[in-house]
C-alpha cells in the first residue's frame, strides 16, 4: 500500500514538475497556461471568499438530483427492455440510438421547453444519464447464464422473487458499471448546462468555468477543472470503489 502511494505521489509530482516546465519554457503565454502556484492561488482565494465551495455546493445538488432521477427512471425501463421483445425492440433502441447523442444536444431543447430554469438543468443531467443506465442494465439482465433462472424455478422460485434473490443480484456488476458511466454522462451534461444556461437560482462550477473564458482567466479555468476531477475521484473512491470490491469478493473475482 505505502509503495502504491509512493509511486502515485512520485507520478503527479513529474506531471506538476513538467507543467512548470512548460511554463518556464514559455511555449504558450501566461495568460494561456498559468503556473501551478498561480492556480494554487486561485483556488486558495476562491475557498476564502466562499465562491469555490457555494459553486460546489450547487453543482453537486444538481447532481445528485438529476443522477437520482436517471437511477429511478432508466433502472426499471431497463429492467423491462431485458423482459419483453417489444420493449427491446422500441426502448432498447431509442436508448441505443440517443445515448450516442452529445449532451450538448439536450441544452436548445432544455431552454426551449423549461426556459432558464433548474428544471433545464435536471432534463439534461437526467437525459445525459438515462440512456446508458438502460443499455447496461439491459445487457446485465441478458448476460445472466439462463441456468440461474433455471435452477431457482426448480427451488420453487418464481416471479418478483427470481428477480429480486436471483436475476438482479447476477446482474450487479453490469449494473454498477452502468451506474458509474451514467455518472460520468452527469457531469458532463450538467457541466454543458451550466456553461450555456445562465439561472439566478445558483452558479455552479460550470458557471465559473464559463465566466473563466470570458474572462481569459485560465488559472480559474484549469482550477475549477481540478476541482471537478477531485470530486470525481473523491465520489468513484469512496462509494464506487468499495462496492466493487464487494461485488468481486462477492462472485470471487477478486485479484490477489
Amino acid at each position: 500500500m505505502i509503495a502504491r502511494w509512493a509511486v502515485a505521489s512520485l507520478f503527479f509530482t513529474c506531471l506538476i514538475g513538467l507543467w512548470q516546465l512548460a511554463v518556464n519554457a514559455q511555449i504558450w503565454s501566461p495568460l494561456l497556461l498559468p503556473s501551478p502556484s498561480n492556480v494554487f492561488i486561485y483556488l486558495w482565494s476562491a475557498v476564502e471568499d466562499g465562491t469555490l465551495w457555494d459553486a460546489t455546493l450547487v453543482t453537486v445538488r444538481r447532481l445528485l438530483m438529476g443522477y437520482g432521477l436517471g437511477i429511478l427512471i432508466g433502472l426499471p425501463l431497463g429492467l423491462l427492455t431485458a423482459s419483453f421483445r417489444w420493449s427491446q425492440d422500441t426502448i432498447g433502441v431509442l436508448a441505443l440510438g440517443l445515448q450516442t447523442l452529445p449532451s450538448v444536444c439536450w441544452v436548445p431543447l432544455a431552454l426551449l421547453w423549461f426556459g432558464q430554469t433548474e428544471a433545464a438543468m435536471l432534463f439534461v443531467v437526467v437525459m445525459g444519464t438515462l440512456w446508458s443506465l438502460i443499455i447496461a442494465t439491459d445487457t446485465g439482465v441478458r448476460t445472466i447464464p439462463p441456468i440461474y433462472s433455471r435452477a431457482a424455478r426448480s427451488m420453487g422460485s418464481s416471479g418478483f422473487h427470481t428477480w429480486t434473490h436471483v436475476i438482479l443480484p447476477a446482474a450487479l456488476p453490469f449494473l454498477l458499471s452502468g451506474m458509474k458511466q451514467g455518472w460520468a454522462f452527469a457531469w458532463r451534461s450538467l457541466m454543458a448546462a451550466e456553461i450555456y444556461v445562465t439561472i439566478l437560482t445558483g452558479f455552479g462550477l460550470g458557471h465559473l468555468l464559463h465566466y473563466g473564458r470570458e474572462l481569459s482567466a485560465m488559472d480559474q479555468v484549469i482550477g475549477v477543472m481540478l476541482v471537478i476531477v477531485m470530486i470525481g475521484l473523491a465520489v468513484d473512491k469512496t462509494l464506487f470503489a468499495p462496492v466493487e470490491r464487494f461485488l468481486h469478493r462477492r462472485w470471487g473475482t477478486a485479484r490477489g
